[in-house]
């Protein structure tokens, strides 16, 4: 049931994780607000003669913004999409997508009706072919251009509403990484002027959910890229791990002889640049990640500091996070206590489940532990240790028994504004 519901959530954020459609960037197209594309297999507006969907008017909450974001009118996602579209596709039954030209996740086949079970494996599971065609996979996406996406390189009122289109080309996997930096970026509110206080992926009720998003849509890219319908994130197990047993040039990368902030040369990823790191840069020219490369990957495992972050968690931190009884609660963000997101996102104790500013635990720990690009939230998905950690996070989210969990909730997808109630589906009246 908790399953169900969480793919009907999904369903709802198709937009709102940061997808700009490349038949959409034109200033027709963001002049009219409308992105409604043809879908090729019969060249109807979002396949609507096949039956897959129609266009229709974007639908937004009425809820009010909450107090973690006191501005209106001054960030492009706000509202999302309706700065940038108020009209796109409805898709009907089990069909997905910006032109409802894909099946929802879960699904195959010509009509999306036969369903399809896939796994995601330990990483230390996978065969050496296996592994290999992981790590092919990987260089693959990064150096292939997007076919359907672009990436917005101003904002709405510097695209002059539309009509001067400000977008990049960007390969498919830094096209996830930009995503990512996109939902966390600070708000540009003009001059110098800077709100730092906002992020639409973490922090809040959307942390798990937005997160899950991101990694179906990672791997039906990467599906639809190798022509690997089979094909999974496989995920790291960190539990009890006394050291970044990845972080070897079999698997992940190993340091560099000469400098232990890069990567080994022997590593599939030494040669790897990363993108949309530089935060301070952007905010103070008040422009957007534009996709320019900007280095080699950072990553120094086990160096951070120890006062924040002074271990990798144990299957005790896991064990207390999985009987925490509600998904979230109190203010609903990093001060919550005995909160099941906030614990397992790391703003709170893995003993107490209570908030504790001075430390970064769980899924936080991780990030803070790789020491380098993972440990900036804005760049953190260059590393390809993302995808391995976020699915090992997804997978706790997932344990049938100990986390079937019934939602209730009112959720406005516009800044600082989530509101749910969430209990055990045994408590739940």
């Amino acid at each position: 049931m908790f399953l169900a519901f969480l793919y009907c959530l999904l369903w709802s954020f198709q937009i709102s994780a940061g997808h700009f459609p490349r038949v959409c960037a034109s200033s027709e197209n963001l002049m009219a607000k409308e992105c409604c594309p043809l879908w090729k297999g019969d060249g109807s507006p979002c396949g609507q003669l096949s039956g897959r969907g129609f266009c229709q008017d974007v639908l937004l909450s009425n809820a009010p913004s909450g107090p973690q974001f006191p501005f209106r009118g001054v960030d492009d996602r706000e509202s999302w999409p309706s700065v940038f579209y108020n009209r796109t596709c409805q898709c009907s039954g089990n069909f997905m997508g910006f032109n409802c030209g894909n099946c929802k996740f879960g699904y195959v086949g010509p009509n999306c009706t036969e369903k399809r079970l896939l796994v995601r494996r330990n990483i230390y599971d996978l065969s050496d072919p296996e592994k290999d065609k992981f790590f092919a996979y990987l260089t693959l996406a990064k150096h292939t251009i997007s076919p359907d996406y672009v990436i917005p390189t101003g904002t709405y009122s510097q695209m002059n509403n539309g009509s001067s289109p400000m977008f990049n080309d960007i390969n498919i996997y830094d096209l996830f990484v930009w995503m990512h930096y996109y939902v966390s970026r600070d708000t540009l509110l003009g001059g110098s002027e800077i709100w730092r206080d906002i992020d639409f992926a973490h922090e809040a009720p959307g942390f798990l959910p937005w997160h899950r998003l991101f990694l179906l849509l990672w791997e039906q890219e990467v599906q639809e890229l190798t022509g690997d319908e089979n094909f999974t994130i496989p995920y790291w197990d960190w539990r009890d791990a006394e050291k970044c047993d990845i972080c070897t040039d079999e698997y992940m990368g190993g340091s560099h002889p000469e400098n232990p902030n890069l990567l080994s040369p022997a590593s599939f990823f030494s040669s790897w640049q990363i993108i949309c790191s530089q935060l301070d840069e952007y905010n103070s020219h008040q422009v957007l990640c534009d996709g320019t490369p900007e280095g080699p990957l950072l990553r120094n495992p086990g160096n951070q500091d120890k006062a924040k972050t002074p271990r990798l968690p144990s299957s005790a931190d896991v064990e207390f996070c999985l009987s925490l009884t509600q998904y979230e609660a109190g203010s609903m963000d990093r001060a919550a206590n005995f909160s099941f997101r906030n614990t397992l996102e790391g703003f709170a104790s893995p003993l107490t489940g209570i908030a504790d500013a001075s430390q970064s635990s769980m899924h936080n720990a991780l990030h803070m532990y790789m020491n380098g690009t993972m440990s900036q939230v804005s760049g953190s998905a260059n590393d390809p240790i993302f995808l391995l950690h976020h699915a090992f996070v997804d997978r706790e989210l997932q344990i049938p028994l100990e986390l079937e969990l019934r939602m209730v909730y009112s959720w406005h997808v516009g800044a600082g504004n989530q509101t749910r109630v969430l209990c055990k589906s045994s408590q739940c009246s």
